[in-house]
């Protein structure tokens, strides 16, 4: 007799041999992944490298687009779409998407961010997206960047990966001198002022004044032909120096910079690039989701609908009538079940680790404020879609009611008319600088997203 109550189940209770070893084999694939793209626009050339080998090719707008066509659109290489142009009618199945986000939180360096004092020479920064500002102090950062100099001369360049280069270290106030800083509340004790990297400390013999902060430049000017005054041109930002590495003694989980939310957005870019349907599919990859997804990156951007109507314009069909076909996942993480603060969580609707991908139906804030809320009938097609496939899966929410809340971009894209749901893998820790995930989790996640398109 079928069981008439609901009941997780683990991946590692039920997966077959195979299954478990193409979940590792994934799982290393991924982290490799996670190594190369710290940053949005690594991202987006790790993905334009990953399209090309599959047989993808550039597009811009005005070019003819036709059947079996696979295209990959790199928006100021920090945003990318990839699409397959199938044979079945357009008009009527619409289009299948799976959009998620390929920034993380960080700190980016201010226009003008060099001072000295008390002999060390930092660089100031700002932070970018929701962090807990301690976090990063005595972690060890890497530099990631983009330098564009006033002739227009452009270099990308990575300080602090590899093990023969220096990383760039926040300080934090000694134990025992900290009595007054632990009677303060979290927030007022961590500013976003302090956070200031370290970034040398030899002085130079041939300058009068700011010996520290010219040894520095001199330094940049050498390697780079940089000058302070390219700062003001740059995008360059402070990361965690660690690797991806498996946890645990049976390396069951993944602990990494920015699962939040590459854990979806390598799913979702393999999912694609393996495909075989019948049906036109859309891998929206995109900036700036950590701030509100502004700016023509971001998701509240034209260039997706553009992109659709684009597509429409070759084929003379109706745009509206497309939209209206069409299906969303809007790929991005949910918080996992955490026993060290379980009093956050409501037990019966949390995602719990390594029991697959998550069907997030709601999330915003209090009275599900900034919310998508995706249609039941749309879970129902969810739901089949996996269990067909043998996708493990579950559903759960952020955390308690009131307790504090948080968005994805799926809001934007049902602004379209196109039916959206939020689904992807439970994290612990998310927003740290090192987060955590279950190997399982991120393999059911690529399984949904292979089932979704089928």
């Amino acid at each position: 007799m079928e069981s008439l109550i609901y009941k997780k189940q683990n991946f590692y209770e039920i997966a077959s041999e195979k299954e478990l070893k193409d979940c590792d084999d994934f799982a290393k694939e991924y982290m490799e992944f996670l190594n190369k793209a710290k940053t949005e626009r690594e991202a987006c050339r790790e993905a334009a490298i990953l399209a090309e080998q599959f047989g993808f090719q550039p597009f811009d707008f005005g070019r003819k687009i036709k059947k079996g066509d696979k295209r990959y659109l790199l928006n100021h290489n920090k945003q990318i779409l990839l699409f397959k142009i199938g044979s079945a009618d357009l008009e009527e199945s619409g289009i299948k998407i799976i959009a998620a986000h390929i920034d993380s939180p960080r700190l980016d360096l201010k226009p003008s961010p060099m001072f000295e004092e008390g002999g060390m020479c930092y660089l100031k920064t700002h932070y970018y997206g929701g962090i807990r500002k301690y976090q990063y102090l005595t972690t060890p950062l890497a530099l990631h960047g983009a330098v564009v100099k006033a002739n227009g001369e452009k270099f990308e360049f990575v300080v602090g990966e590899n093990e023969d280069e220096p990383v760039f270290y926040i300080s934090d106030l000694l134990p025992h001198l900290s009595q007054k800083q632990e009677d303060q509340k979290l927030r007022e004790v961590f500013t976003g002022e302090q956070l200031n990297l370290v970034c040398g400390g030899k002085k130079s013999k041939d300058y009068k004044e700011q010996k520290l902060k010219n040894k520095v430049l001199e330094i940049l000017k050498k390697r780079y032909g940089m000058s302070d005054a390219d700062f003001m041109s740059s995008e360059i930002s402070a990361v965690p120096a660690f690797k991806a590495r498996e946890v645990g003694f049976d390396q069951a989980f993944i602990a990494g910079y920015g699962h939040d939310d590459k854990s979806c957005a390598y799913p979702a870019l393999r999912a694609i690039l393996e495909s075989k349907t019948s049906d036109t599919v859309i891998v929206w990859l995109v900036d700036k989701e950590e701030i509100g997804s502004e700016g023509n990156t971001g998701a509240q951007s034209k260039l997706f609908e553009d992109l659709i109507d684009e597509i429409c314009e070759n084929f003379n069909i109706s745009a509206r009538k497309v939209r209206k076909n069409s299906k969303c996942l809007s790929a991005d993480v949910t918080s996992a079940y955490d026993a060290n603060y379980s009093s956050v969580f409501d037990k019966t609707n949390v995602a719990e680790v390594s029991c697959g991908t998550c069907i997030v139906k709601y999330g915003g804030a209090r009275g599900k404020s900034g919310s998508n809320d995706a249609s039941a009938e749309l879970v129902s097609e969810l739901r089949k879609s996996m269990e067909e496939e043998g996708v493990l899966w579950q559903t759960g929410e952020l955390g308690k009611v009131d307790l504090g809340g948080g968005g994805t971009i799926s809001k934007f894209i049902a602004k379209l008319n196109i039916d959206t749901v939020d689904l992807g893998v439970p994290v612990i820790s998310m927003h740290a600088p090192y987060e955590l995930v279950s190997k399982a989790d991120v393999y059911s996640t690529y399984k949904a997203f292979a089932a979704f398109i089928k």
